[in-house]
């Protein structure tokens, strides 16, 4: 069909251990959300292991893409673009998606839209946040995007326009709670039973440190926090003295927070660079209730409005990889490729 305006995608996402696909009309519409997970398999090791993700890819995508299909109850004549997440993520896993898209696309004679799974994740909330049963997100606005492999401040001055206004420099939020999480004891994925652990326990218990790059006032730096954590639980081992883990997660928890708050505080009083007063949030650290309560207190003291993703849209999905797709496609901004799409393991996202 060549109305762009009443156009639906297939979309797959297959960056990590998660294998997705959905069918998203227009960006904004949600026809089917279908994801298998890994988790079961990834917890025996603590973590995920790249070369059983991606054979758990190769054995899930079919029938995940024809449960979806189904759920949307559309036929592949039926579909007007092909979307697949081909940048950034576990190259072996991505190289997964990237090829059933290809050849589905190519059986099917139609477009393929290549996404970049950070512009996924801030899509997510254009499905939310739609102008019916919630307010209608457009932008400009800044995106806080948390997640095990990312956290970064961007600014989104256009649907494909994106522009970097801080990242971290070495470990992302939701790797450092994972590893803290494992010390723990708290089994994989530990990012929820950390959010849980932590409701019990004081935050002013242990003190973890916030590391600050130079002349970079809006760049994260969480290494030194995860390596502060280790220490203090090797310590308290050596000594033979007892760990409360409900206040190392509290107290860890609210170092977290405090890192991302300073920096959200001091960007909001930059008129520069924080001009439309909309603060969006994504990624999958981004379900942590903590950092949603401490977020929303600075919002409303600030006067700027939060936009927070339910919680089913917070991880890796197909829906915002088929979100960002329509806006991809339809600014015409070259990305419609070819059946030579490769998979990229790093990328910018403002590539």
């Amino acid at each position: 069909r060549k109305d762009l305006f009443l156009m639906d995608i297939l979309a797959i996402e297959s960056s990590c251990d998660e294998t997705a696909a959905a069918v998203v009309r227009d960006g904004r519409h949600v026809l089917s959300n279908v994801v298998a997970s890994q988790i079961e398999v990834h917890a025996l090791y603590g973590g995920v292991v790249p070369e059983i993700a991606s054979r758990a890819h190769t054995e899930a995508i079919c029938s995940v893409v024809r449960e979806a299909l189904e759920k949307a109850e559309k036929t592949p004549c039926q579909i007007d673009a092909v979307a697949v997440t081909n940048r950034p993520g576990l190259i072996g896993a991505l190289l997964v998606g990237v090829g059933f898209a290809k050849g589905f696309a190519y059986a099917n004679s139609l477009p393929l839209v290549p996404v970049h799974h950070i512009r996924g994740h801030i899509a997510a909330n254009y499905t939310c946040f739609n102008g019916k049963s919630a307010p209608l997100l457009e932008p400009p606005f800044t995106a806080l995007v948390m997640s095990g492999g990312h956290t970064s401040l961007i600014n989104v001055n256009d649907y494909t326009d994106f522009s970097c206004i801080g990242a971290t420099r070495d470990d992302a939020a939701g790797e450092a709670f994972d590893k803290v999480a494992r010390l723990l004891g708290l089994a994989y994925p530990g990012g929820a039973k950390m959010d849980s652990l932590a409701s019990r326990g004081r935050k002013d218990a242990v003190f973890f440190p916030d590391a600050h790059v130079k002349d970079a006032p809006y760049d994260f730096s969480f290494s030194g926090m995860k390596t502060a954590a280790i220490n203090y639980l090797h310590t308290q081992s050596q000594k033979d003295l007892p760990v409360c883990r409900e206040d190392v997660a509290a107290s860890f928890t609210d170092a977290v927070c405090r890192a991302v708050c300073l920096r959200l505080e001091k960007l909001f009083c930059d008129k520069g660079l924080f001009h439309s007063g909309k603060l969006v949030l994504a990624g999958g650290v981004s379900a942590n209730s903590h950092l949603r309560s401490s977020i929303s207190e600075l919002c409303r003291k600030h006067g700027v409005e939060l936009f927070c993703p339910p919680l089913g849209l917070c991880g890796d999905n197909a829906v915002m990889i088929g979100a960002q797709a329509y806006f991809e496609y339809t600014k015409n901004t070259g990305n419609f490729f070819d059946y030579a799409l490769n998979a990229y393991a790093t990328s910018n996202i403002e590539d």
